[in-house]
């Protein structure tokens, strides 16, 4: 991204918020790429255009590979929040997680980690869920949290489109029915032993549902269209899983940024979200809990031959229900100014949670 291009979108962004929190997400590829300096630039422009009292975050989405103790203590001196890509215990990473060269990276993903650590750098972490690590949720669980410490924790399904004739989806993509189970694996440990020590973000979200309130995250939301993705020459695309010449949007270089965010194609874009979905899903019980999921994974049709079904459907549906009497729970004690956490309280293993907390 060239100077030119970082200083307008700086500005534009800033400019465009109502209020005086602001977050700057940093993606890839691998964004520690562009090098330390680049991202001293960023925030020498943030400070230039932030109005007094505002606020400025960063997050850094990373596989961690890269991390030394200058970057960390840059990290640390402007609190950025750090996203580590990481999968799972060492044999389940390197499956599909290895460098250019074919080189398994979990010992770096490791050593980096240890390093954000040691800088008191803020960092949760974004694991794939494959067609591997969705058969050991139980492992992967506990490996972030006992070995690596993790207190927050993404879980994002692999949904690839195949390239192969006669197929779907890749080969390392996860079905339907085995995300549904490893989200019920996971989830049976920690409403046990964790809530209110690990925070998974697809239970908070479920919670939020459960509770009335907005999930917080387009993929559940029931409208989408404001999670846009801005390239490195100033094209603003709808969604950074449609970043295709159909969902540009045009350039900040040349058009503002606000006015293409609130454009009638953006609109468009995000009402399709709702618009769309089978009927299968506006008769669905849990459908004010995923809303049929992103639109990138609706790859299927529904039995009434109906496109647009989630890929994962099955394991939304699963999972969804399954955990519906413990939300009930915890929305309960939210409800009655009391702490979700309670809910340990009144399930099994109670030793097993003192041991965790």
């Amino acid at each position: 991204m060239s100077e030119e291009v970082l200083e307008s979108f700086t500005r534009q962004y800033i400019q465009a918020q109502p209020g005086n929190e602001v977050t700057f997400g940093w993606q890839g590829g691998e964004p520690t790429l562009m090098g330390i300096d680049f991202f001293r630039r960023a925030v020498e422009l943030q400070e230039k255009y932030r109005r007094p009292g505002m606020h400025i975050l960063n997050s850094l989405q990373t596989n961690a590979t890269r991390l030394d103790d200058a970057w960390c203590q840059f990290f640390h001196d402007h609190q950025f929040l750090l996203g580590v890509s990481l999968d799972g215990p060492q044999e389940l990473h390197d499956s599909y997680r290895v460098d250019r060269a074919g080189h398994p990276t979990f010992d770096r993903v490791m050593a980096g980690i240890d390093l954000l650590k040691q800088y008191k750098v803020e960092f949760n972490l974004l694991a794939c869920v494959n067609h591997l690590t969705a058969k050991q949720p139980r492992e992967v669980y506990r490996f972030f949290r006992d070995q690596v410490g993790a207190k927050f924790i993404q879980f994002i399904p692999v949904v690839e489109r195949s390239l192969q004739p006669g197929k779907t989806v890749s080969d390392r993509s996860v079905n339907g029915s085995d995300y549904g189970s490893f989200l019920k694996g996971v989830f049976d440990e920690w409403v046990r032993t964790d809530v209110g020590l690990v925070y998974v973000q697809l239970f908070d979200i479920a919670l939020a549902a459960w509770s009335g309130y907005p999930p917080g995250l387009c993929v559940y939301e029931e409208t989408c269209g404001y999670g846009l993705a801005l390239e490195h020459n100033g094209d603003l695309y709808a969604c950074d899983h449609f970043v295709s010449p159909e969902y540009l949007l045009g350039n900040i270089t040349e058009k503002p940024m606000v006015e293409m965010v609130e454009s009638d194609q953006q609109r468009r874009f995000g009402e399709k979200k709702s618009s769309n979905l089978p009927r299968k899903c506006h008769a669905c019980s849990v459908r004010f809990a995923c809303n049929g999921g992103c639109p990138k994974d609706r790859l299927i049709k529904s039995e009434d031959g109906d496109p647009g079904l989630n890929y994962l459907c099955k394991g939304f549906y699963a999972f969804f229900t399954y955990i519906d009497r413990p939300m009930c729970t915890m929305a309960a004690f939210l409800q009655a100014g009391r702490a979700p956490a309670e809910i340990m309280d009144i399930l099994p293993n109670e030793k097993s949670r003192k041991r965790h907390k």
